[in-house]
């Protein structure tokens, strides 16, 4: 399990980092560079999340693929697969000539990169989460599947970290080469995650399930013939989430340059957010251990109902202390909450037959609504009323549809059911 834990711990931190990058880069420099527009600075940088949210919708389609080579083949090889499709689109973007350089190819070019970053995301969580929670012992999944979203954590605070370093350029040298450092950087990334990866075990669940219990010819169609009810309740769990996650440290910098914060100050009170909730992801994964999976996320949904609009109240004021007290409660309290649970709780709502495609499905479906179209829908909503407060009910939504997802499951914790590799064994 130690083995296991750090290969899936670097292997997704190395991962994300390259799909972070984007959301920084597309709240900081992609609006001047690639899709430039005179008048309001929101509207180019509104048409650089719509490539944000481009690789949100590609999501989906990378979660039907890499998941039926999951369940088909092999859950090791697909992870592969993911971070080198990833590693490599991320370091073409580094690449890329500019709007003023080559025109509208400029625009056109990163979209259609940041569309094979989504297809291979889409398939890099649910691989990653399997591999440790069909090895976990029953009694430990919780705190073990939590360190698979260390990972998340890990990669926006890599990514955050090499934006914050190249930032301390003078502005003429960022904007013409600095911000590139980050995205060429991904090819270190990648031969490392590689390396980690090739030297991993497959899961165990997978190679003791029975010959009819895997190698479904396509998993997608069991998943949504038979299991429909759990790939709803995967959708709807992820939205606040997903959804709270981006508008926190992605939102939040368009935010603070809106209302006159320095995006150096923002930036770095999510980094230290970020840092925090690194490890309290582990904490709220172990708790679930102990008082079950449904009454951890409750925390997390009712915490994001209580927190969604003093979040902007804090954020308001300008002061140091009161953003990092927005950033601690949303990020290590309300949001760690919800991913240290969800990679358990969305395992063992599929079989090992379809559990890698119901995973990715659920998982990047959600994420389209949420992660994808929510900076973009909230940049959008403060152009139109200049305020914050849509904003604040769009998360009052999502946590009110994912605890209508958690009242439909058992009351009992699921842990013990359908998921450990020691449960197939016997």
């Amino acid at each position: 399990m130690r083995k296991l834990v750090v290969a899936s711990v670097l292997g997704n931190a190395l991962e994300w980092y390259d799909f972070f990058l984007y959301g920084t880069a597309a709240a900081l420099v992609f609006g001047p560079l690639f899709f430039p527009v005179s008048g309001d600075p929101l509207q180019g940088t509104l048409l650089a999340f719509s490539g944000f949210a481009v690789g949100f919708l590609a999501r989906p389609l990378g979660g039907i693929l890499f998941g039926h080579l999951g369940d088909r083949y092999s859950r090791k090889m697909t992870l592969i697969m993911t971070l080198t499709l990833m590693g490599a689109t991320t370091f073409v973007i580094g690449l890329l000539p500019t709007y003023a350089q080559i025109g509208i190819w400029a625009p056109l070019s990163l979209i259609i990169l940041r569309f094979l970053q989504g297809v291979a995301s889409g398939g890099e969580w649910g691989g990653g989460v399997l591999m440790l929670s069909e090895n976990a012992p029953a009694s430990r999944r919780g705190f073990y599947t939590a360190w698979s979203q260390m990972g998340v954590s890990g990669g926006f605070v890599l990514s955050a970290f090499a934006f914050y370093l190249v930032q301390q350029l003078p502005q003429s040298d960022f904007l013409s080469w600095g911000w590139r450092v980050p995205f060429l950087l991904s090819i270190v990334i990648f031969l490392v995650g590689v390396y980690i990866r090739k030297n991993i075990r497959e899961s165990k669940a997978f190679t003791q399930a029975k010959p009819e219990e895997k190698h479904e010819k396509i998993p997608l169609l069991v998943l949504v013939r038979e299991h429909p009810k759990a790939l709803l309740q995967a959708i709807a769990l992820r939205l606040p989430e997903n959804g709270a996650s981006y508008i926190f440290f992605t939102f939040s910098v368009v935010y603070a340059k809106h209302i006159g914060i320095g995006t150096g100050e923002i930036i770095s009170a999510v980094t230290l957010a970020m840092l925090i909730e690194f490890f309290s992801i582990l904490f709220w994964g172990a708790l679930s251990d102990k008082i079950g999976l449904k009454p951890v996320y409750y925390i997390g949904v009712i915490g994001l109902l209580v927190m969604a609009f003093p979040f902007f109240w804090l954020l308001s004021t300008g002061s140091y202390g009161a953003v990092m007290l927005a950033m601690f409660l949303g990020l290590p309290v309300c949001h760690g909450a919800m991913i240290g649970t969800q990679p358990c709780i969305m395992s063992d709502l599929f079989p090992v037959r379809v559990r890698y495609s119901g995973l990715a499905l659920g998982h990047e479906v959600g994420s389209i609504f949420s992660g994808g179209l929510g900076p973009m829908l909230a940049v959008a909503l403060l152009m139109a009323v200049d305020s914050s407060w849509p904003v604040s009910l769009l998360l009052m939504a999502y946590a009110l549809l994912a605890w209508i997802a958690l009242r439909s499951l058992p009351s009992t914790p699921l842990q013990h059911k359908n998921a450990g590799a020691t449960d197939v064994k016997d």
